[in-house]
């Protein structure tokens, strides 16, 4: 039956596609291409999940045009802070992105301090912002209105050399004020201050991943060509952001790690959870060859959810709490909606913001109603409430009817309502083997305990037969040895 619900689905998608592409002025507004990939990681033509809706630039809020912006964050109470870098300046919007006021500097000392090409920031509980001040070499948290709270500079510590040069670039903060660093040139993990500044360690480590064919080959080499060689080094993360448990979401730009992304727990160990088809690392067949993703932000949407962003095909890619691939939207160009160069990603309500270095402006992008259903039935998922996700899955495969996590959601609902057999159909159009194993386990022992009476009762007349059979051929062996014997 499941497989005949999918056929009428993908039957009614292709004539709405039909329809649509029979009325030019229905096109999609999209400037790009959105597209997914299925189990067998084929890249397939999707709904849009997002569309540009607005650009935000400084001549549009009244102020001097940006110039290299390279962070943007949005705090708890929905203010919106643009770090414009190459301006050394914080521009601060309210939700409804007017501006409110500019940061171009603070007082310390009785005088006029000033950031050095700023790479990061990140607003806090309390609305103090923290700033990755890199020119200047240290992180300057202030409070809401500009003022200079504290400064955290280069750290006196026994595992660091005397030679060590504190850059920051991008950071985040935990519920207690513990300050994550990523640090140019730092290849041991995050840096880890306190509350008060104090560094007390490092945070997760790139694994290297090595190539042991070249390992042979380096121990075969000379001491010249060895130093011609690529050393084994860990890679630096590239940027960092935290979710409201206190696990560090983190990326690295090593396009040769099936591991770009990071959840760190507060040992330092990577729990982010990859069941889905593929690797959680961006585009993962190089659409029009671009080369691997490099993936250079993440922000943590919440309810599991996340979006990494990468900057080799300027796409946004979005996951849920097991690492399936929820939709992909963005693209290169000129057009609203297209990136050049872009550097950060934030979440203002149900909007998604990407900050553009290349064309120096905020894109504003807002959900269609595809991926607004995708985001809520997986928030209810999440939340535990399957029952309630199935209406909205069905809803989204109306509108995808080969969005494969959907067809997964119901069969996962069915089986918490120990609806086995129905379930079954569901996962193996998803394709979830794992979950049809244990539908099919399930079914298995409901259909035994059903029929276990029918069972046991054939299984007894069996042996009653079985038992009356050989007693009557022992009969008749006995009767017959007797005839020979001369007894009657």
């Amino acid at each position: 039956m499941a497989r005949t619900v999918k056929r009428w689905l993908v039957l009614l998608a292709a004539v709405s596609l039909l329809l649509v592409n029979a009325v030019p002025a229905a096109a999609s507004p999209a400037p790009y291409e959105s597209y997914n990939y299925n189990y067998w990681k084929e890249a397939v033509p999707s709904p849009d999940a997002y569309l540009p809706e607005r650009t935000i630039s400084g001549r549009d809020l009244g102020i001097s045009e940006f110039k290299d912006p390279g962070d943007v964050n949005v705090s708890p109470y929905g203010l919106i802070y643009i770090l414009d870098s190459g301006n050394s300046r914080i521009v601060v919007l309210d939700p409804g992105f007017k501006l409110l006021r500019v940061i171009d500097g603070f007082m310390m000392d009785g005088s006029k301090e000033t950031f050095n090409l700023p790479g990061g920031l990140f607003v806090d509980e309390q609305e103090r912002i923290y700033v990755a001040d890199t020119g200047n070499g240290r992180v300057v948290v202030l409070d809401g209105e500009g003022t200079l709270i504290q400064t955290i500079t280069k750290p006196e510590s026994d595992i660091l050399s005397t030679q060590f040069q504190f850059q920051p670039l991008k950071l985040t903060v935990d519920h207690v004020g513990r300050v994550y660093v990523v640090a140019q040139g730092v290849y041991e993990g995050i840096m880890q201050f306190d509350e008060s500044g104090k560094f007390i360690g490092y945070v997760g480590t790139n694994k290297v991943e090595r190539d042991y064919g070249e390992y042979i080959w380096r121990m075969l080499s000379t001491k010249a060509q060895r130093a011609q060689m690529v050393l084994f080094v860990p890679t630096e993360f590239s940027n960092a952001d935290i979710d409201h448990k206190g696990f560090v979401y983190a990326t690295n730009i090593d396009p040769g790690s099936n591991e770009p992304i990071k959840r760190l727990n507060p040992s330092g160990e990577d729990v982010l959870k990859r069941f889905g088809y593929y690797d959680v690392k961006g585009d993962i067949r190089f659409r029009n060859n671009p080369g691997p993703s490099k993936l250079i932000d993440v922000k943590v949407l919440g309810d599991g959810m996340y979006s990494v962003l990468d900057a080799t095909q300027n796409r946004v890619f979005t996951y849920d709490d097991e690492g399936h691939l929820l939709y992909i939207y963005g693209g290169k160009g000129n057009q609203v909606g297209t990136l050049k160069t872009p550097v950060a990603i934030e979440q203002s309500g149900e909007h998604h913001l990407v900050l553009d270095r290349g064309k120096n402006n905020l894109v504003v992008y807002a959900p269609t109603r595809f991926g607004a259903r995708v985001n809520e039935a997986v928030v209810l998922h999440y939340r535990g409430e399957d029952t309630e996700a199935v209406n909205i899955w069905r809803e989204v495969l109306k509108l995808n009817a080969n969005y494969d996590i959907a067809y997964i959601g119901i069969g996962k609902s069915l089986l918490m309502e120990k609806k086995n057999e129905e379930a079954l159909g569901y996962f193996e159009l998803g394709m979830d083997r794992k979950s049809y194993s244990v539908a099919f386990k399930r079914h298995r022992r409901e259909m035994m305990k059903e029929h276990f009476g029918t069972f046991l009762t054939a299984a007894i007349a069996l042996i009653v037969i079985l038992i009356l059979t050989r007693v009557a051929v022992k009969w008749r062996r006995r009767r017959q040895v007797d005839r020979e014997a001369g007894f009657h």
